[in-house]
């Protein structure tokens, strides 16, 4: 997806993800959760978007950079974050403007499944990383696709696009779908040790209005939605 879509829909993007349950209930909280105590450490948020949680990691004490694609989601975060928080337009596909070892973590959320390559950005991303930096991310579940769509060849890494509601309005929005042994190869492969895969459960706070039926029952504790890693650069 260009940028120049983001610009599109940046404030429906905005208003949907400040409040969703897939977003303010489940990944968010998921990320902060994984992050653990970020106190004086450097984060790089890569595809910081409307800088949502560039806001709780600075209120935790980290200090925060945000990197996104979109003019118009950087100018939102700049709006909710201040001007005192460094804020880059930039591309994960292109060298970023960081040097070596910048960084003690990189969060990217939910930003991978836009793009078609990503050995150029993990290695950016390794780049910019200390040694022994982790880089915490989440992407959606590749298997949710083979439960909705199972005429798909799972195997094969390949673009698709799907309606979202933002804020009540469809948006086509474009990802690419891609399986665990393509995402697991990436990380190895730029360089980067796999020391978590997680599927979380939703926020123990979430209203049970947005919850999934089978969720408030007590049928089940949890769903497949997005996917989450921890992958750690390795110390010298």
């Amino acid at each position: 997806m260009k940028a120049a879509q983001y610009d599109a829909f940046a404030a429906r993007y905005d208003a949907e993800n400040a409040s969703s349950m897939l977003n303010a209930h489940y990944e968010r909280p998921a990320m902060l959760s994984l992050a653990g105590e970020v106190r004086g450490r450097r984060v790089l948020d890569a595809g910081c978007g409307s800088g949502p949680l560039a806001a709780e990691l600075l209120r935790r004490g980290a200090v925060v950079t945000g990197l996104d694609a979109s003019p118009a989601m950087v100018e939102l975060a700049r709006r909710r974050l201040g001007d005192d928080v460094p804020l880059h337009v930039g591309d994960l596909a292109e060298p970023l403007p960081f040097a070596d070892d910048s960084f003690d973590d990189v969060v990217a959320s939910l930003v991978l499944h836009y793009l078609e390559d990503w050995s150029a950005p993990l290695a950016e991303l390794r780049r910019v990383l200390r040694p022994g930096g982790r880089l915490l991310l989440s992407v959606n579940h590749p298997n949710v696709r083979v439960f909705n769509f199972p005429q798909e060849d799972y195997f094969a890494t390949r673009e698709y696009v799907e309606t979202l509601e933002l804020d009540g309005q469809p948006t086509e929005v474009t990802f690419w779908h891609r399986p665990l042994r393509a995402m697991t190869r990436a990380f190895t492969d730029a360089g980067f040790t796999i020391s978590l895969v997680e599927e979380p459960e939703p926020s123990p706070d979430t209203p049970p209005e947005l919850l999934p039926p089978r969720i408030v029952s007590g049928e089940r504790s949890a769903f497949l939605c997005f996917l989450f890693f921890v992958l750690e650069a390795p110390a010298l």
